[in-house]
């Protein structure tokens, strides 16, 4: 594609038109003509007969336009295109993969406050935590006075109001809203530009701890930067009080878009999963970079990501503390606080578990997430995201884990899965193969380019480069498993990549002793490493014996260990197949199916597979078009193809109609086959054709390539194919049958 001439686009020209500015390509604009000097002083879009006085937007060079069509036509006709395509970029959230309409900013004083008031549910005592201010009778409740129970002063009143200059240089123009710790206001920078931003201030001066949290969320903010988190740029006092003066971010939260949402619908009205996916998606970088910080956030809601454009930004660090914090207050919202927190403080796992609870609630009515399931998932058949993506479930399910440590690890780990979850949860509805592969940093690609496929065809595992034993444990020559594992024995240091490496040996060459030795010590070293189920799998399908129990007992077991390993790595497509191919070979062939179709649809790399899988399955049950339909599925550019469409013909030679051998011979027409497997093919082929035709009568308009359905045409092309077979068949006594049989089939001849 040629690079867009437009000064300052990136894009490229696709089909004539450029995919970022929507401006024609040179090439493709049509006949120009040189103007009149009535027409370059037109402006952009108008007729050429039109007055104007702007010179400075004269159009030197217009579109020819059709006769009875103005210029102006041609123009909207283009500006329409545009539009169009424009409306059908993908947009940056969720890395293209889905489709997120962009948020516009819009004045920002439409967002103020009319009434600045904190509600009277959210009214507390700062020393006791008792309710205040509340209604007595008709009497409204007082915005600050004393508590009842503790006499201790309270306030909830704005300190600033609109027109106040704050530090000599932030006009406050109103309010924005109300946190858990402050006041926030909109103001004008007066020193730069009159630009807008934000200032955040205590809720309650009375309350010491929120206090602490705010001089201690200034000092956070100062150290981070980065543009998905809204920025810092001041401190200041004013009147005794601390305000954050912060970057103002437009758009819109996504809590305020889910009341939209529900405004419009009378309803709970969720995002679509692929949607909310996007939306976590994007800031999950801001996570990593606080965590590299050794800070952590603490209080990640829907509240708190807001989408200005096509883009997601990080807002209220007023939660965040440091990881090794154990004596500041611990601040966070009941039902995305993780349960261990209350007795163990904040971690990387109580992060992990607050973007689950976030994604719950970004995607169906979470009922109860603050009492009865505040530390739990509701059921799966009571949420019918979970039913539908069933990836997308165990995504949430292991973010939300009750135990930290069944949680992803790392924010980066959780981020690699989450790709994967969105790019199935976008395939599902697909109706044809991937065109697209993802690149795992977890397994290989597959190989398998055989209508079967066995447990050493399956993804391998890719190496660990962050193991120090990496390189040497790649450098050992793998052809010989019983010399490779005699050299793993001698490993300077015994790491999970020798490990797993003695473990293969051990499947390879069937020492049960080796690979249980080798397994006992990965799950020594780390017990969650998913990676001894995956061994486990492979080790399960490697025992499978020739009889059909055997086969079946095998894929049972297997299919336990590769659940699991599904269940760790939601986003990866490798234990699907895996998963798959163990449940069709334990009897489960509704699973299997399934299966083998979510990984057909999500991963170009695996449709191969994927496709014989489904090939196997549906053939098994006697669906011959689904059959052929997988099989059809096979790219041309796939190495697997020939033996797809050998297969696909070998299947309508089967099913043996006229229309089918037809079909079957076009199709293997075009394949690169040895003379002796041709013919004996074409043999097949015409000797099944000859007996529809003594049973159905001849179809002279019809062709098998260039063979015509006659009794004579059909026995010249049977003689012919059995003197070619005899030409290349070395025993003589089946040469010689080969002859009789061309000298009896060949037509009878009066001359």
């Amino acid at each position: 594609m040629n690079p867009c001439v437009e000064p300052g686009c990136p894009g490229f020209y696709e089909d004539g038109w450029c995919n970022v500015c929507g401006s024609p390509e040179p090439s493709q604009v049509p006949e120009t003509v040189t103007p009149t000097p009535a027409q370059a002083m037109a402006p952009t879009g108008a007729d050429p007969g039109e007055e104007t006085g702007n010179p400075a937007s004269a159009a030197p060079n217009v579109a020819t336009p059709a006769p009875g069509r103005s210029t102006r036509a041609v123009r909207a006709a283009v500006v329409r295109r545009q539009r169009a395509q424009a409306a059908q970029r993908r947009s940056r959230l969720g890395m293209g993969l889905t489709q997120v309409a962009p948020v516009p900013t819009g004045d920002p004083t439409r967002a103020l406050m009319t009434d600045p008031v904190v509600p009277e549910e959210r009214r507390v005592c700062p020393n006791c935590g008792a309710k205040v201010g509340q209604a007595a009778g008709e009497a409204g409740g007082r915005q600050q006075g004393f508590c009842p129970q503790c006499r201790a002063p309270y306030s909830f009143t704005p300190k600033l109001a609109p027109g106040d200059l704050v530090a000599g240089q932030y006009e406050v123009v109103g309010a924005l809203a109300h946190g858990g710790l402050g006041w926030i206001y909109l103001a004008r920078d007066k020193n730069v530009s009159d630009r807008w931003v934000v200032l955040k201030g205590l809720l309650n001066t009375g309350d010491a701890d929120a206090l602490a949290a705010a001089v201690a969320e200034q000092q956070f903010l100062a150290q981070v930067k980065h543009p998905l988190i809204v920025e810092i740029y001041n401190v200041v006092t004013h009147d005794g009080d601390a305000y954050t003066v912060m970057e103002y971010v437009g758009g819109t939260s996504l809590k305020q878009m889910l009341k939209e949402r529900m405004a419009r619908r009378g309803r709970y009205d969720a995002f679509p999963v692929d949607q909310a996916l996007a939306f976590v998606l994007d800031s999950l970088p801001a996570f990593s970079h606080l965590h590299d910080l050794g800070l952590l956030y603490c209080d990640f809601k829907p509240d708190n990501l807001i989408q200005e454009g096509d883009a997601v930004k990080l807002i209220d660090l007023g939660g965040v503390r440091r990881q090794d914090d154990l004596e500041s207050p611990i601040y966070g919202t009941v039902g995305y606080q993780a349960p261990e927190v209350a007795e163990v403080g904040p971690s990387v796992a109580s992060d992990i578990w607050t973007i689950g609870r976030t994604l719950c609630v970004l995607t169906f009515e979470f009922r109860g997430y603050q009492s009865e399931y505040a530390a739990s998932l509701p059921p799966v058949s009571e949420v019918p995201p979970f039913q539908e993506h069933d990836a997308f479930y165990r995504l949430v399910a292991r973010c939300c884990a009750p135990d930290p440590n069944d949680r992803f690890l790392t924010v980066e780990e959780l981020r690699l899965q989450m790709i994967g979850v969105l790019r199935q949860v976008v395939a599902a509805g697909a109706t044809q193969a991937a065109t697209l592969s993802a690149h795992s940093t977890t397994f290989e690609p597959p190989v398998a380019t055989a209508e079967t496929l066995s447990w050493w065809e399956l993804p391998a595992l890719s190496h660990d480069e962050s193991d120090p034993q990496m390189d040497w444990v790649a450098s050992l020559p793998a052809a010989d498993p019983i010399a490779l594992h005699a050299a793993l024995l001698q490993a300077a240091e015994v790491t999970p990549e020798v490990l797993v490496a003695r473990a293969h040996a051990g499947i390879r060459t069937g020492q049960q002793a080796w690979f249980d030795e080798a397994v006992r010590g990965m799950i020594e070293h780390d017990p969650w490493d998913w990676r001894a189920s995956w061994l486990r799998g492979l080790w399960a399908l490697s025992q499978a014996g020739e009889a059909p129990d055997s086969v079946r007992a095998a894929g049972q077991v297997a299919a336990g260990h590769f659940s699991a390993v599904r269940d760790a790595l939601p986003g990866e497509v490798a234990p699907r197949l895996a998963l798959a191919l163990a449940s069709e070979l334990g009897g489960y062939s509704k699973a299997a199916e399934l299966d083998y179709e979510r990984v057909w649809r999500t991963d170009a790399g695996y449709v191969a597979p994927a496709a014989f899988g489904l090939y196997r399955v549906r053939r098994a049950r006697d669906d011959e078009d689904g059959a052929i339909a997988a099989l059809d599925s096979v790219p041309a550019s796939s190495r697997a193809h020939p033996r797809a469409r050998w297969l696909r013909a070998e299947l309508l030679r089967q099913r043996g109609s006229l229309a089918d051998l037809r079909e079957s011979v076009h199709g293997v027409s075009r394949l690169t086959l040895d003379p002796r497997q041709r013919s004996s093919f074409n043999v097949t082929i015409y000797e099944q054709a000859l007996r529809q035709v003594d049973e159905h009568g001849e179809q002279p308009g019809w062709r098998l390539g260039e063979v015509p359905v006659t009794h004579d045409g059909l026995r010249r092309a049977l003689e012919k194919e059995y003197r070619y077979l005899a030409d290349y068949t070395p025993d003589p006594l089946e040469r010689a049958a080969l002859i009789d049989r061309a000298n009896a089939v060949r037509p009878w001849s009066w001359t």
